[in-house]
């Protein structure tokens, strides 16, 4: 079986965002559930836009759509941890960028999964994907030297 194998880019780390383990993402298997860190990814990914200065549904009047998600899942969460999510994206140009989340639980710092999110911006009227503008690239480059995360 051919595996996903990701690797999260630390120097393009733009975001940290922390959260719960809450009691509705457990499965049968009494551990986070694989649609569960589907949702805690993209709710980091909501709060790392507007970190950045825009709104997921309008970043300088685009919306932003995921076209591709792909998870290696390394280690289990169960509730009641603490987890964060660093959301990182590198150089990003032409249509489309990637966002890579790393979930990773506080008190060990394990890493739980890694995610790489295929996103491109929509032109409001046709629905075509559009070239980033300028000043999305601006405000990655503010966030990477501001170092705050």
């Amino acid at each position: 079986m051919e595996r996903v194998r990701l690797e999260f880019p630390s120097t393009d780390l733009v975001h940290r965002y922390q959260l719960p383990v809450r009691i509705g993402d457990m499965n049968y298997g009494r551990h986070l559930a694989h649609d569960a860190v589907i949702t805690l990814l993209h709710e980091a990914r909501a709060h790392m836009f507007e970190a950045l200065g825009f709104h997921e549904w309008d970043v300088l009047g685009h919306p932003s759509v995921v076209a591709d998600l792909a998870i290696q899942y390394r280690a289990e969460a169960r509730w009641p941890d603490a987890l964060a999510v660093d959301s990182a994206i590198p150089v990003a140009s032409g249509r489309g960028f990637s966002v890579y989340q790393r979930l990773w639980r506080l008190a060990d710092e394990r890493t739980v999964a890694l995610a790489r999110v295929g996103v491109v911006l929509l032109d409001p009227a046709g629905g075509e994907p559009v070239e980033l503008p300028p000043a999305f690239a601006e405000a990655l480059a503010k966030a990477k030297q501001r170092g705050d995360v």
